[in-house]
């Protein structure tokens, strides 16, 4: 499928659940009110029902929209469902997603500030 993502340089994926019985004007009307995004700008618009094996993927190409549907026969993507929002996606991770791989870390490494006393942070670790 990622072959048909030609000269397309951004990907947004609306998190949640879509209903996929709709169809280029739902899809489109969704895009525009719901996600305030331009649906015009030839981005591919990726959406997921309740079962995460089938996928929905709206592109506009300049003379019409293209609406493309696929349906996974055997495993399941790993589609966010925290919000109902639109994110974008790097092809990397639009990559993952369609390999069934998770799009975002669930516990990521967070950063942390440098101890202003070097020599407790030491004897606290130690005494872990």
């Amino acid at each position: 499928m990622l072959n048909r993502f030609h000269g397309i340089t951004k990907f947004f994926l609306a998190k949640g659940k879509t209903d996929l019985r709709m169809g280029i004007d739902g899809l489109v009307l969704k895009i525009s009110s719901e996600f305030k995004l331009d649906p015009y700008e030839g981005a591919a618009f990726l959406f997921c029902g309740s079962k995460n094996n089938v996928l929905k993927v709206l592109i506009w190409e300049g003379d019409g929209f293209t609406l493309m549907h696929k349906r996974f026969e055997k495993g399941r993507m790993q589609w966010p469902r925290t919000n109902q929002e639109a994110q974008e996606l790097t092809y990397e991770q639009l990559k993952w997603l369609l390999e069934g791989l998770q799009i975002e870390a669930p516990n990521p490494i967070k950063k942390v500030e440098k101890p202003t006393n070097f020599n407790d942070k030491i004897n606290e670790l130690l005494n872990y």
